[in-house]
């Protein structure tokens, strides 16, 4: 079986900080593209940062947002400075990943953590 385990949301004012993770584990053979998207109240889910031939972000997160991977470790962290009040949703991290040489790429999905932003 594999997962993803996201950690690290949580109640923050306006203009601080938080620091996602995300650890994939179980039976994993190689992972390819990693990233966060997010979901807010009454809204569709939307990517904020996605990590793998290149690495791209959602234009409300550059230059306040930085994905980075630790590839030995099979995790991924979203570094989330600055935040403001519309940055209030569920994240959600997702991976594409195969379990054997052979098998083909799945995408997996996280549980979520919530990240709440007071003014």
């Amino acid at each position: 079986q594999v997962q993803l385990v996201e950690s690290g949301g949580g109640l923050v004012q306006a203009g601080e900080s938080l620091r996602l993770s995300c650890l994939a584990s179980g039976s994993i053979f190689r992972i390819n593209a990693m990233a966060w998207y997010r979901q807010a109240p009454g809204k569709q889910r939307e990517l904020v940062a996605k990590s793998g031939d290149s690495t791209n972000y959602a234009d409300f997160a550059k230059g306040r947002f930085t994905i980075s991977r630790d590839n030995a470790k099979n995790t991924v962290y979203l570094q989330m400075n600055s935040l403001k009040p519309e940055d209030t949703a569920v994240y959600y991290c997702n991976a594409d990943m195969k379990r054997t040489y052979s098998s083909y790429y799945n995408t997996y999905w996280g549980q979520g953590t919530q990240v709440t932003v007071s003014s």
